[in-house]
């Protein structure tokens, strides 16, 4: 997929999901009106916040998607760790504003009306709105869009938001009791002041370039089935993800005498394979020359200017990748 396919691709999803929330709350909006339901209101402020929500993701896809300018010259996939933690901190408003009317309704003991016909509508919105959200998390994590997966999870829990209310409206039809409906919305509005807590989580983590240890793993794994016999040492391994974007970074000793092409031709073909792992990922490496205190750690043995034979071995590991050379250089040779 070329990169504008990849934007085009971003952008649809989330116009997609800001008609699909649009469309939602106009239906639970109504069916509030009809029924005077806190379950049902609590079902429709989540999707006053998808709408918000879906408009800043694409917002933020739009800005993200602009090339590295003069004012920013890593890009601007940073705005999406921004979307996400903008639509987390409004699901926790929403999440409270629930909580609130609905401890409102226990004192002071509201009764709804049309419950039927409200929760048909619930239903009808919270399946639609399971289809939409692992819709948007499939085209996020196809896109590497961070904002697209929030949104996604945003909707599926809305969705599930949904189920706990038809749940809370059926008891009530059931049994009559109407402190049911209030409870069952705090219940609901619990659930997803945890998941706003979550994505303002993942916001803050992303802004402040938090080591995500999955792909440091597979970073280092994949460092490792690459490992040539002439690759002598590798340190100062670092990386940060800007939304879909990783930036790589590190040190990678090669034997004193190759030239500049050959290592050069080394460093292109460390590029491309890492890029068959990681999209788009643009990687830095400093190419560091050999001397004879490091012989006892090479294995390449077609090497005709040895010294000493290898005595010592070490593992290609994350703690070893990270951290410093395997023995700092002491003269000039």
């Amino acid at each position: 997929m070329t990169e504008n396919e990849n934007i085009k691709l971003k952008k649809k999803a989330a116009i997609i999901s800001l008609l699909v929330g649009v469309g939602m709350f106009a239906a639970k909006i109504t069916a509030y009106l009809i029924t005077g339901s806190n379950a049902i209101f609590s079902d429709a402020a989540e999707s006053v916040v998808h709408v918000m929500a879906t408009t800043m993701a694409l917002y933020s896809i739009i800005l993200s998607s602009r090339p590295p300018d003069k004012s920013h010259l890593y890009g601007h996939g940073n705005i999406e760790y921004f979307s996400a933690g903008i639509e987390g901190l409004l699901i926790v408003i929403a999440a409270l504003t629930i909580i609130y009317t609905s401890v409102e309704d226990i004192i002071i003991g509201a009764i709804p009306e049309k419950l039927g016909t409200g929760t048909m509508i619930i239903a009808a919105a919270g399946i639609i709105n399971l289809f939409l959200g692992f819709y948007l998390i499939n085209k996020g994590k196809q896109t590497h869009s961070l904002a697209l997966v929030a949104d996604g999870k945003h909707v599926l829990t809305d969705s599930y938001t949904s189920i706990g209310v038809i749940v809370g409206l059926v008891l009530v039809m059931l049994t009559d009791f109407y402190l049911l409906d209030p409870i069952f919305a705090i219940g609901v509005a619990l659930n997803i002041l945890y998941t706003g807590y979550k994505l303002m989580r993942e916001s803050v983590g992303g802004l402040m370039n938090e080591t995500d240890k999955d792909s440091l793993k597979t970073l280092v794994d994949k460092l490792a089935v690459m490992k040539k016999d002439y690759w002598i040492d590798m340190h100062h391994l670092r990386f940060w993800k800007s939304a879909e974007k990783i930036f790589v970074d590190f040190h990678l000793t090669l034997p004193y005498y190759f030239n500049i092409k050959k290592s050069h031709v080394e460093e292109e073909e460390i590029v491309e394979d890492l890029n068959k792992v990681f999209y788009e990922a643009q990687v830095r490496i400093h190419l560091d020359y050999c001397y004879p205190e490091l012989c006892k750690y090479c294995n390449y043995l077609p090497c005709e200017v040895r010294e000493e034979e290898k005595t010592v071995s070490f593992e290609w590991n994350t703690e070893k990748l990270i951290g410093d050379p395997i023995e700092e250089k002491t003269h000039d040779t």
